[in-house]
C-alpha cells in the first residue's frame, strides 16, 4: 500500500521548495506562456511570501518515502482559506497523492475555503471539481473571476473558483 504525507514546511526547505517551484512554474509556463529567464529559471513570484507570514503556510507532500510536490495555504488569520499553490510531481500524479494531500490539508484548516485554477491547466478542473465533491458534495459553487493584477487584459481567460466550506 502506497503512503502519502505531508507536514508543515520549515526554514530549512526553502533550497528545496524554490526547486519544487522550478517545476511548477515550468508544468504552468505551457498555457501561461511564460518562459524562464536567460539563466534558465523561472521567477520566484509569490513563494518567498509563504516564509514568515503567519496567514500563510506551506506543507511538504511525500509519497512512498520520496518527495512528490508541495501546497501553500493562505487566509489562515482571516474567513477563508485559499490553497494558494499546489504541485505533484509528474511521478507522483494519479497515485491519489494530491487527492490524499488535499483532503488532509481540509482536515487540518476547517472551515471557510477557495480553490482557483485555470481551465487550461490540463487536468486541473476535473481533480479540484472531484476533491472538493467528495469532501463537501454538492454544496460548493464554482465562480470565474479576472485574473488578480490582469484585469481586463485581453487574451488572459478567468480563474475559475471553487467557494466551499468543510
Amino acid at each position: 500500500m502506497s503512503d502519502t504525507t505531508l507536514r508543515q514546511m520549515v526554514d530549512a526547505d526553502r533550497p528545496m521548495l524554490e526547486q519544487l517551484w522550478q517545476l511548477y512554474s515550468h508544468d504552468l509556463s505551457g498555457f501561461r506562456q511564460k518562459l524562464p529567464d536567460s539563466e534558465g529559471r523561472f521567477r520566484l513570484g509569490r513563494f518567498p511570501t509563504y516564509f514568515g507570514d503567519p496567514d500563510r503556510t506551506g506543507y511538504v507532500l511525500s509519497h512512498d518515502g520520496g518527495l512528490a510536490g508541495f501546497a501553500f495555504v493562505s487566509g489562515l488569520l482571516g474567513p477563508r482559506r485559499a490553497m494558494a499553490e499546489f504541485f505533484v510531481a509528474r511521478a507522483a500524479r494519479r497515485r491519489r497523492v494530491g487527492y490524499t494531500a488535499a483532503r488532509e490539508l481540509f482536515a487540518r484548516h476547517p472551515g471557510e475555503w477557495e480553490i482557483g485554477f485555470q481551465e487550461e491547466n490540463a487536468g486541473a478542473p476535473d481533480f479540484w471539481r472531484r476533491v472538493v465533491t467528495d469532501a463537501v458534495g454538492s454544496t460548493w459553487r464554482e465562480e470565474l473571476r479576472e485574473v488578480p493584477d490582469r484585469p481586463g487584459r485581453q487574451g488572459i481567460p478567468p480563474d475559475h473558483i471553487l467557494v466551499f466550506t468543510v
